[in-house]
Protein backbone atom coordinates (compact mmCIF):
# COMPACT_ATOMS: atom_id res chain seq x y z
CA UNK A 1 0.00 0.00 0.00
CA UNK A 2 1.83 3.32 -1.45
CA UNK A 3 2.11 5.81 1.55
CA UNK A 4 4.21 7.51 3.90
CA UNK A 5 6.07 5.80 6.55
CA UNK A 6 4.59 6.32 10.43
CA UNK A 7 8.43 7.28 11.41
CA UNK A 8 8.19 10.12 9.14
CA UNK A 9 4.56 11.30 9.47
CA UNK A 10 4.98 10.99 13.40
CA UNK A 11 8.20 13.32 12.86
CA UNK A 12 7.57 17.00 13.78
CA UNK A 13 9.04 19.65 11.74
CA UNK A 14 11.62 21.91 13.37
CA UNK A 15 9.76 25.29 14.46
CA UNK A 16 13.58 27.03 14.02
CA UNK A 17 13.83 26.05 11.00
CA UNK A 18 9.58 26.35 9.78
CA UNK A 19 10.00 30.04 11.24
CA UNK A 20 13.16 30.78 8.98
CA UNK A 21 11.14 29.36 6.22
CA UNK A 22 7.94 31.74 6.95
CA UNK A 23 9.87 34.80 7.16
CA UNK A 24 11.97 34.40 3.98
CA UNK A 25 8.52 33.58 2.72
CA UNK A 26 7.59 36.96 3.62
CA UNK A 27 10.96 38.86 2.69
CA UNK A 28 10.41 37.19 -0.81
CA UNK A 29 7.33 39.01 -1.13
CA UNK A 30 8.92 42.43 -0.19
CA UNK A 31 7.84 42.75 3.45
CA UNK A 32 10.39 44.04 5.64
CA UNK A 33 11.27 41.39 7.96
CA UNK A 34 13.62 41.11 10.71
CA UNK A 35 14.57 37.69 11.24
CA UNK A 36 15.41 36.80 14.88
CA UNK A 37 14.27 32.98 14.79
CA UNK A 38 17.42 31.32 13.34
CA UNK A 39 19.97 30.20 15.40
CA UNK A 40 23.30 30.94 12.89
CA UNK A 41 26.09 33.37 13.35
CA UNK A 42 25.69 36.66 10.87
CA UNK A 43 29.62 36.86 10.51
CA UNK A 44 31.66 35.29 7.53
CA UNK A 45 33.54 32.47 7.95
CA UNK A 46 37.17 33.53 8.82
CA UNK A 47 39.65 34.05 6.05
CA UNK A 48 41.94 32.10 7.45
CA UNK A 49 39.19 28.45 6.95
CA UNK A 50 38.33 29.94 3.52
CA UNK A 51 41.97 29.77 2.44
CA UNK A 52 42.44 26.50 4.21
CA UNK A 53 39.25 25.11 2.20
CA UNK A 54 40.50 26.82 -1.24
CA UNK A 55 43.64 25.14 -0.14
CA UNK A 56 42.38 21.61 -0.01
CA UNK A 57 40.35 21.98 -3.13
CA UNK A 58 44.00 22.65 -4.99
CA UNK A 59 45.08 19.96 -3.25
CA UNK A 60 42.56 17.64 -4.63
CA UNK A 61 40.91 16.57 -1.32
CA UNK A 62 38.13 15.57 -3.25
CA UNK A 63 37.40 12.06 -2.65
CA UNK A 64 35.82 9.98 0.06
CA UNK A 65 36.88 10.32 3.19
CA UNK A 66 37.33 7.91 6.20
CA UNK A 67 34.15 7.52 7.77
CA UNK A 68 35.28 9.10 11.54
CA UNK A 69 37.13 11.45 9.70
CA UNK A 70 40.86 11.95 8.30
CA UNK A 71 43.25 11.34 10.98
CA UNK A 72 44.63 15.05 10.80
CA UNK A 73 41.84 16.28 12.22
CA UNK A 74 40.50 13.75 14.89
CA UNK A 75 44.16 14.94 15.97
CA UNK A 76 43.35 18.55 15.31
CA UNK A 77 39.95 17.93 17.57
CA UNK A 78 42.31 15.69 20.07
CA UNK A 79 44.51 18.47 20.44
CA UNK A 80 41.60 20.74 20.72
CA UNK A 81 39.81 18.83 23.90
CA UNK A 82 43.10 18.66 25.49
CA UNK A 83 43.96 22.68 25.51
CA UNK A 84 40.58 23.82 25.95
CA UNK A 85 38.47 21.41 27.89
CA UNK A 86 41.63 19.11 29.54
CA UNK A 87 40.10 15.85 28.21
CA UNK A 88 42.06 13.13 26.82
CA UNK A 89 40.36 11.72 24.04
CA UNK A 90 42.36 8.98 21.89
CA UNK A 91 42.17 8.79 18.26
CA UNK A 92 39.76 6.06 17.94
CA UNK A 93 36.88 7.42 20.35
CA UNK A 94 36.24 10.70 18.25
CA UNK A 95 33.83 10.59 15.08
CA UNK A 96 33.72 13.47 12.59
CA UNK A 97 30.00 14.03 11.15
CA UNK A 98 28.28 16.25 9.03
CA UNK A 99 27.35 18.22 11.56
CA UNK A 100 26.41 18.20 15.42
CA UNK A 101 23.04 17.31 14.73
CA UNK A 102 24.03 14.38 12.95
CA UNK A 103 26.35 13.62 15.51
CA UNK A 104 23.66 13.47 18.12
CA UNK A 105 21.58 11.26 16.20
CA UNK A 106 24.13 9.08 15.38
CA UNK A 107 24.78 9.20 19.56
CA UNK A 108 21.03 8.10 20.21
CA UNK A 109 20.65 5.61 17.42
CA UNK A 110 23.62 4.21 19.07
CA UNK A 111 22.63 4.30 22.55
CA UNK A 112 18.85 4.17 22.76
CA UNK A 113 16.18 1.31 22.31
CA UNK A 114 12.93 1.37 22.47
CA UNK A 115 11.13 1.99 26.01
CA UNK A 116 14.33 3.64 27.21
CA UNK A 117 13.86 6.54 28.93
CA UNK A 118 15.91 9.94 28.07
CA UNK A 119 15.51 12.88 30.12
CA UNK A 120 15.59 16.81 28.75
CA UNK A 121 15.67 19.62 30.83
CA UNK A 122 13.54 22.12 29.75
CA UNK A 123 14.26 24.21 27.40
CA UNK A 124 15.95 21.68 25.19
CA UNK A 125 16.73 22.20 21.52
CA UNK A 126 14.21 21.75 19.35
CA UNK A 127 15.58 18.67 17.93
CA UNK A 128 16.39 16.63 20.94
CA UNK A 129 12.88 15.29 21.71
CA UNK A 130 11.99 14.48 18.15
CA UNK A 131 15.23 12.91 18.05
CA UNK A 132 14.65 10.47 20.93
CA UNK A 133 10.96 9.75 19.99
CA UNK A 134 12.72 8.24 16.47
CA UNK A 135 15.05 6.17 18.66
CA UNK A 136 11.39 4.75 20.19
CA UNK A 137 12.96 6.32 23.22
CA UNK A 138 10.44 7.40 26.34
CA UNK A 139 11.59 11.56 26.40
CA UNK A 140 11.52 12.63 30.29
CA UNK A 141 11.54 16.70 30.65
CA UNK A 142 12.36 18.05 33.55
CA UNK A 143 10.56 21.36 33.77
CA UNK A 144 12.44 24.62 35.05
CA UNK A 145 11.87 28.69 34.77
CA UNK A 146 13.33 32.11 34.15
CA UNK A 147 13.51 32.24 38.15
CA UNK A 148 16.24 29.78 38.01
CA UNK A 149 18.09 30.58 35.00
CA UNK A 150 16.50 27.48 33.46
CA UNK A 151 18.72 25.25 35.22
CA UNK A 152 17.49 22.44 37.07
CA UNK A 153 18.06 21.67 40.49
CA UNK A 154 19.99 18.21 41.86
CA UNK A 155 16.69 17.39 43.28
CA UNK A 156 14.80 17.12 39.92
CA UNK A 157 17.72 15.31 38.67
CA UNK A 158 17.46 12.60 41.04
CA UNK A 159 13.70 12.65 40.86
CA UNK A 160 13.74 12.21 37.08
CA UNK A 161 15.97 9.26 37.08
CA UNK A 162 15.04 5.82 37.07
CA UNK A 163 15.52 2.33 36.16
CA UNK A 164 14.68 2.75 33.10
CA UNK A 165 16.89 5.78 32.32
CA UNK A 166 19.09 5.09 29.16
CA UNK A 167 20.99 8.59 28.78
CA UNK A 168 20.56 12.31 29.64
CA UNK A 169 21.04 15.60 27.17
CA UNK A 170 21.58 18.73 27.53
CA UNK A 171 23.40 21.90 25.83
CA UNK A 172 25.67 23.71 28.03
CA UNK A 173 25.94 26.87 26.90
CA UNK A 174 21.70 26.34 26.21
CA UNK A 175 19.93 27.24 23.17
CA UNK A 176 17.70 28.26 24.05
CA UNK A 177 17.81 30.16 27.04
CA UNK A 178 21.06 31.17 26.96
CA UNK A 179 22.09 29.24 30.50
CA UNK A 180 25.79 28.13 31.28
CA UNK A 181 26.26 25.81 34.23
CA UNK A 182 28.98 26.91 36.24
CA UNK A 183 31.85 23.96 37.63
CA UNK A 184 29.85 23.87 41.12
CA UNK A 185 26.74 23.43 39.43
CA UNK A 186 27.82 20.68 37.37
CA UNK A 187 29.33 19.37 40.57
CA UNK A 188 26.52 18.99 42.13
CA UNK A 189 24.78 17.10 39.25
CA UNK A 190 27.52 14.56 39.18
CA UNK A 191 26.50 13.68 42.43
CA UNK A 192 23.57 12.49 41.58
CA UNK A 193 24.91 10.95 38.16
CA UNK A 194 26.99 8.93 40.17
CA UNK A 195 24.33 7.03 41.75
CA UNK A 196 22.78 6.49 38.44
CA UNK A 197 23.97 4.00 35.22
CA UNK A 198 22.89 6.23 32.10
CA UNK A 199 24.83 8.15 29.48
CA UNK A 200 25.31 11.85 30.00
CA UNK A 201 25.16 13.53 26.61
CA UNK A 202 26.90 17.27 26.79
CA UNK A 203 26.28 18.91 23.94
CA UNK A 204 28.90 22.03 23.95
CA UNK A 205 28.92 23.61 20.29
CA UNK A 206 28.08 27.11 22.03
CA UNK A 207 31.37 26.77 24.50
CA UNK A 208 33.16 29.43 22.77
CA UNK A 209 30.25 31.64 22.98
CA UNK A 210 30.38 32.45 27.17
CA UNK A 211 30.79 35.88 28.44
CA UNK A 212 32.00 34.66 31.75
CA UNK A 213 35.07 32.83 31.20
CA UNK A 214 35.94 29.42 30.16
CA UNK A 215 32.94 26.99 29.50
CA UNK A 216 33.15 23.57 31.84
CA UNK A 217 33.19 20.33 30.20
CA UNK A 218 31.48 17.51 32.25
CA UNK A 219 33.33 15.07 31.02
CA UNK A 220 35.73 16.88 33.22
CA UNK A 221 34.10 14.81 36.58
CA UNK A 222 36.71 11.28 36.70
CA UNK A 223 33.70 9.54 38.36
CA UNK A 224 31.41 9.49 35.57
CA UNK A 225 34.05 10.43 32.52
CA UNK A 226 33.47 7.02 31.34
CA UNK A 227 29.90 7.76 30.71
CA UNK A 228 29.75 10.83 28.88
CA UNK A 229 29.72 11.72 25.27
CA UNK A 230 31.04 15.26 24.25
CA UNK A 231 29.00 16.88 21.45
CA UNK A 232 31.05 19.58 19.48
CA UNK A 233 31.28 20.82 16.12
CA UNK A 234 32.38 24.03 13.95
CA UNK A 235 28.73 25.98 13.16
CA UNK A 236 28.52 28.34 15.82
CA UNK A 237 31.87 29.03 17.20
CA UNK A 238 33.56 29.45 13.82
CA UNK A 239 30.56 30.74 12.13
CA UNK A 240 30.23 27.75 9.46
CA UNK A 241 27.10 26.51 9.81
CA UNK A 242 27.10 25.58 6.05
CA UNK A 243 30.42 23.72 6.64
CA UNK A 244 28.53 21.15 8.30
CA UNK A 245 30.90 19.93 10.55
CA UNK A 246 30.56 18.40 13.76
CA UNK A 247 32.15 15.73 15.95
CA UNK A 248 31.56 13.67 19.52
CA UNK A 249 34.43 12.54 21.98
CA UNK A 250 32.36 9.18 23.62
CA UNK A 251 33.75 6.42 24.85
CA UNK A 252 35.22 3.74 22.58
CA UNK A 253 32.02 1.49 22.49
CA UNK A 254 29.50 3.94 21.68
CA UNK A 255 32.13 6.21 19.46
CA UNK A 256 32.93 2.55 17.45
CA UNK A 257 28.70 1.99 17.21
CA UNK A 258 28.36 6.04 15.93
CA UNK A 259 31.11 5.36 12.63
CA UNK A 260 29.73 2.23 12.20
CA UNK A 261 25.57 3.98 11.92
CA UNK A 262 27.58 6.50 10.29
CA UNK A 263 29.23 4.23 7.46
CA UNK A 264 26.02 2.95 6.38
CA UNK A 265 23.82 5.82 5.82
CA UNK A 266 26.48 8.88 4.96
CA UNK A 267 29.91 7.98 4.90
CA UNK A 268 32.78 10.42 5.70
CA UNK A 269 31.85 14.08 6.10
CA UNK A 270 32.87 16.85 3.62
CA UNK A 271 36.69 16.54 2.58
CA UNK A 272 37.66 20.59 2.16
CA UNK A 273 35.07 21.48 5.11
CA UNK A 274 36.88 18.66 7.22
CA UNK A 275 40.21 20.18 5.61
CA UNK A 276 39.48 23.81 6.64
CA UNK A 277 38.48 22.77 10.00
CA UNK A 278 42.04 21.66 10.75
CA UNK A 279 42.75 25.05 10.18
CA UNK A 280 40.03 26.45 12.29
CA UNK A 281 40.83 24.49 15.52
CA UNK A 282 44.29 25.15 15.47
CA UNK A 283 44.65 28.82 13.89
CA UNK A 284 41.73 31.01 14.59
CA UNK A 285 40.91 31.38 17.79
CA UNK A 286 41.49 35.33 17.72
CA UNK A 287 38.54 35.34 15.13
CA UNK A 288 36.57 33.38 17.81
CA UNK A 289 37.20 35.90 20.45
CA UNK A 290 36.05 39.16 18.12
CA UNK A 291 32.78 37.02 17.59
CA UNK A 292 32.58 36.42 21.10
CA UNK A 293 33.27 39.99 22.05
CA UNK A 294 30.67 41.29 19.64
CA UNK A 295 27.55 38.94 20.91
CA UNK A 296 28.73 40.70 24.20
CA UNK A 297 27.57 43.76 22.84
CA UNK A 298 24.65 42.59 21.28
CA UNK A 299 23.16 40.70 24.06
CA UNK A 300 23.91 43.84 26.31
CA UNK A 301 22.46 46.55 23.58
CA UNK A 302 18.94 44.44 23.72
CA UNK A 303 18.26 43.45 27.15
CA UNK A 304 18.30 47.25 27.45
CA UNK A 305 16.20 47.92 25.09
CA UNK A 306 13.76 44.95 25.66
CA UNK A 307 13.39 45.71 29.44
CA UNK A 308 11.82 49.12 28.22
CA UNK A 309 8.72 46.50 27.70
CA UNK A 310 7.25 46.19 31.55
CA UNK A 311 5.55 42.90 31.19
CA UNK A 312 8.07 40.67 29.63
CA UNK A 313 9.98 38.71 31.98
CA UNK A 314 13.50 39.04 31.74
CA UNK A 315 17.02 37.29 32.89
CA UNK A 316 20.38 37.50 31.74
CA UNK A 317 22.05 35.06 29.96
CA UNK A 318 25.48 34.15 30.20
CA UNK A 319 26.30 31.99 27.07
CA UNK A 320 25.38 31.62 23.17
CA UNK A 321 23.04 34.17 21.11
CA UNK A 322 19.87 33.69 22.71
CA UNK A 323 17.00 36.19 24.91
CA UNK A 324 14.13 33.68 26.33
CA UNK A 325 11.62 36.08 28.02
CA UNK A 326 8.61 34.87 29.73
CA UNK A 327 5.62 36.29 27.93
CA UNK A 328 2.90 34.79 29.59
CA UNK A 329 1.92 37.98 30.85
CA UNK A 330 0.12 38.59 27.35
CA UNK A 331 -1.45 35.49 27.42
CA UNK A 332 -5.69 36.23 27.58
CA UNK A 333 -5.14 39.94 26.00
CA UNK A 334 -6.68 41.20 22.56
CA UNK A 335 -6.39 43.42 19.70
CA UNK A 336 -8.97 44.12 17.37
CA UNK A 337 -10.91 40.84 18.12
CA UNK A 338 -8.02 38.78 18.01
CA UNK A 339 -6.95 37.25 21.22
CA UNK A 340 -3.35 35.71 22.52
CA UNK A 341 -4.59 32.44 23.70
CA UNK A 342 -0.52 31.33 23.86
CA UNK A 343 3.16 31.73 22.71
CA UNK A 344 2.67 30.53 19.30
CA UNK A 345 -0.31 33.02 18.59
CA UNK A 346 1.88 35.44 20.42
CA UNK A 347 4.41 34.80 17.77
CA UNK A 348 2.60 35.01 14.55
CA UNK A 349 1.20 38.70 15.96
CA UNK A 350 4.38 39.94 16.40
CA UNK A 351 5.42 38.85 12.85
CA UNK A 352 2.10 39.73 11.58
CA UNK A 353 2.23 42.83 12.68
CA UNK A 354 5.62 44.07 13.35
CA UNK A 355 7.39 42.17 10.89
CA UNK A 356 9.76 40.37 12.97
CA UNK A 357 10.39 36.48 12.99
CA UNK A 358 10.35 34.70 16.66
CA UNK A 359 10.08 31.35 17.96
CA UNK A 360 7.77 30.21 20.36
CA UNK A 361 9.18 28.71 23.53
CA UNK A 362 6.71 25.84 23.25
CA UNK A 363 8.71 23.84 20.65
CA UNK A 364 12.08 23.89 23.33
CA UNK A 365 9.72 22.47 26.30
CA UNK A 366 8.77 26.04 27.45
CA UNK A 367 5.26 27.34 26.22
CA UNK A 368 5.35 30.52 28.46
CA UNK A 369 8.71 31.88 26.60
CA UNK A 370 9.69 32.89 23.21
CA UNK A 371 12.94 32.45 21.67
CA UNK A 372 15.30 35.69 20.27
CA UNK A 373 18.01 35.70 18.28
CA UNK A 374 20.30 37.83 18.84
CA UNK A 375 22.85 37.18 15.98
CA UNK A 376 21.82 40.00 13.77
CA UNK A 377 23.20 43.53 13.46
CA UNK A 378 22.91 46.28 16.27
CA UNK A 379 20.67 48.53 13.92
CA UNK A 380 18.11 45.38 13.46
CA UNK A 381 18.54 44.62 16.94
CA UNK A 382 17.34 48.32 17.71
CA UNK A 383 14.78 48.03 15.10
CA UNK A 384 13.52 44.81 16.32
CA UNK A 385 12.90 45.79 20.19
CA UNK A 386 11.22 49.03 19.12
CA UNK A 387 8.74 46.92 16.44
CA UNK A 388 8.16 44.17 19.17
CA UNK A 389 7.22 47.14 21.76
CA UNK A 390 4.99 49.03 19.77
CA UNK A 391 3.02 45.40 18.63
CA UNK A 392 3.17 44.15 22.16
CA UNK A 393 1.65 47.70 23.55
CA UNK A 394 -1.79 46.91 21.33
CA UNK A 395 -2.50 44.27 23.90
CA UNK A 396 -5.16 45.07 26.29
Amino acid sequence: MLGISDRANNLGESVTIKMARIAGELKEQGKDIISLSLGEPDFNVPEIVKNAAKKAIDDNHSHYTPVPGYKDLLKAIQAKFKRDNDLNYDLDQIVVSTGAKHSLMNVLLSTVNPGDEVILPAPYWVSYIEMAKFCEGTPVVINTSIETDFKITPDQLEKALSSKTKLFLFSNPCNPSGSVYTHDELAELVKVFEKSECYIVSDEIYEYINFEGKTPSLANFASIRDRVITVNGMSKGYSMTGWRIGYIGAPKAVAKACAKIQGQFTSGANAVAQMASITALNDAADDVESMRKVFLKRRDLFLEKLSEIKELKLNKPTGAFYLFPDVSNYFGKSYEGRTINGVGDLCEFILEDSLVATTPGDAFGCPNNVRLSYANSEEQLIEAAKRIKESLAKLK
